[in-house]
């Protein structure tokens, strides 16, 4: 069964863009766009194993979407895009996430 990731950005677009980009790594993809989506995601699907958002996404939201995910869900890991890497740098970043924080992890056993 392949792990869950939660991917968060501003536009629904976007994330699918991420997922087809990264099709080919062993992960589910789930997406998220507003605070209603993640908290369904969260309670439709136990087997996430991380949430990556978007720099796109106004700081405001960004802290109420991380407040639901820690109040919902407490094992979810949550990473944060950074700003200065623009909007190109997503799909390196959801990468690397998923390699280190997931892949890896798997591999070790």
């Amino acid at each position: 069964m392949k792990p869950v990731v939660l991917l968060i950005g501003k536009l629904p677009n976007v994330i699918g863009d991420v997922a087809r980009q990264l099709d080919h790594m062993p992960i589910q993809w789930l997406g998220a766009h507003d605070q209603d989506e993640v908290r369904r995601q969260l309670d439709a699907e136990p087997r996430i194993a991380c949430a990556i958002m978007g720099a796109g996404l106004d700081d405001k939201v960004r802290g109420k979407m991380v407040a639901i995910i820690a109040a919902r869900r407490p094992d979810i890991c949550i990473h944060l895009k950074d700003r200065t890497s623009g909007p190109d740098g997503l799909v390196p970043f959801v990468q690397r996430v998923v390699q280190h924080e997931i892949l890896e992890a798997l591999e070790r056993g």
